[in-house]
């Protein structure tokens, strides 16, 4: 199985910045390819944020947080990361961490595949205040 413990959620001002963490483990963890972020708020569907390759540099972004958010890993520690800057009301959602042996970031933006194939994190609350 694979196993996924999020931290870093919080409460922030619009303007402010947090830094999500995930960490990975498990026997089944070598089999996968790509890490990602999901977020789901209030009302919403959840929707697919940010990916990474796992071992690589290939990383992908949803439009909404472009120039905003950055994904990054430290393979060491098996750890994966999203940088928040500029962070918006809109941003308010529980966020989740995905593994996936999906190979391309992009596929983010079709969630069946991930809720499918994905082993999916406890989420972590992020609430941004005007």
């Amino acid at each position: 199985q694979v196993q996924l413990v999020e931290s870093g959620g919080g409460s922030v001002q619009a303007g402010g910045s947090l830094r999500l963490s995930c960490e990975a483990s498990g026997v089944r963890y070598s089999r996968m390819n790509t890490m990602a972020w999901f977020r789901q708020a209030p009302g919403s569907q959840r929707e697919g944020v940010a990916a990474i390759s796992i071992g690589g540099s290939n990383a992908y972004y949803v439009d909404s947080v472009k120039g905003r958010f950055t994904i990054s890993q430290d393979n060491a520690k098996n750890t994966v990361y999203l940088q928040m800057d500029s962070l918006k009301p809109e941003d308010t959602a529980m966020y989740y961490c995905v593994a996936a042996g999906l190979r391309d970031p992009t596929s983010i933006t079709t969630m069946r595949w991930w809720a499918d194939f994905g082993h999916w994190g406890q989420g972590t609350q992020v609430t941004v205040s005007s």
